[in-house]
C-alpha cells in the first residue's frame, strides 16, 4: 500500500536568507523525491517521526533543511536546482550516519534512494482475525552485531497513520523470549472502540534500545465483518 502524505519542505525561507543568487524570490520548482531503504527495500518509520536532513554549500548563513519521511519510507522536497549534502539523522531506527553524507545532484525532478542500516528488520509478518483477536505473525531479524532490542509491539488503530503515537491498542511481545530469526506471535483482543468497525489497520514495529524511533511493518488494513 503506497499513500503520500507528502511533505513538501519548502525550501525558500532558507535559502532567501542566505542572500543567495535566488534572490529573484522565484519558488523552487525542482522536486527531490525518494526513499530510505535497506536490502533495496523501503525501511518503514513512523509518519514525520525520522528525519533526513539537506544542505547546501556556499551560503553565508547555511542552515539545514529538514526532510521529514512519510510512514512508507518516502520522501519529497521542493528545491532549488543544485547540489546538496544529505545527512541521515540518528535518534532513527537504524545506525547513524550523520557524518557519511550522500551528495544529491538536483536537476529538475530527482529521485534517489538513501541507504540506511537498520538496527532490526521484521519479515514475514502476517495477520489473522478469529472472532476478536488479531493474531500476528513475523520474524524479527538483528542485522546490527551489538544492536539491543528493547520493545517489540503489535499495533491496531482507526487511523492509515496506526504507530506508537497514534494507535487505539498497543499490545507488547515478549522481548526476553524473542528469538531472531525464528517466528514470533503476538496476539491481541480488539477493544470495544474496535470490534464493531468494518475494519482496523495493524502493523508491527521493533525498537532498539539505542534510538526512540521504531522500525515498522507496512500497514495492512483487516476487514471486521
Amino acid at each position: 500500500m503506497k499513500f503520500k502524505f507528502s511533505i513538501i519542505l519548502t525550501a525558500t525561507a532558507s535559502l532567501f536568507l542566505a542572500g543567495c543568487a535566488h534572490d529573484n524570490f522565484n519558488a523552487p520548482e525542482s522536486m527531490l523525491s525518494g526513499r530510505v531503504v535497506y536490502d533495496g527495500k523501503a525501511v518503514g518509520v513512523r509518519n514525520n517521526g525520522p528525519q533526513l536532513q539537506l544542505w547546501q554549500d556556499g551560503y553565508p548563513l547555511k542552515s539545514a533543511i529538514p526532510v521529514y519521511l512519510n510512514q512508507d519510507g518516502t520522501f519529497s522536497a521542493s528545491l532549488f536546482d543544485g547540489q546538496y549534502k544529505l545527512v541521515r539523522k540518528g535518534d532513527s531506527p537504524w545506525l547513524q550516519q550523520a557524518t557519511d553524507t550522500v551528495l544529491v545532484n538536483v536537476k529538475g525532478n530527482t529521485n534517489i534512494d538513501v541507504p540506511v542500516t537498520p538496527y532490526f528488520t521484521i519479515t514475514g509478518d502476517s495477520f489473522q482475525k478469529s472472532g476478536n483477536t488479531i493474531t500476528a505473525r513475523f520474524v524479527v531479524n538483528k542485522v546490527v552485531p551489538s544492536a539491543n532490542a528493547e520493545l517489540v509491539r503489535l499495533y491496531m488503530g482507526k487511523s492509515i497513520l496506526t504507530d506508537q503515537v497514534q494507535r487505539e491498542l498497543r499490545v507488547d511481545g515478549n522481548i526476553g523470549g524473542l528469538v531472531f530469526g525464528q517466528q514470533t506471535v503476538i496476539a491481541g483482543e480488539l477493544p470495544d472502540n474496535l470490534k464493531n468497525l468494518d475494519y482496523v489497520y495493524v502493523r508491527l514495529g521493533i525498537k532498539s534500545t539505542a534510538a526512540s524511533e521504531y522500525l515498522y511493518t507496512p500497514i495492512q488494513k483487516i476487514a471486521l465483518k
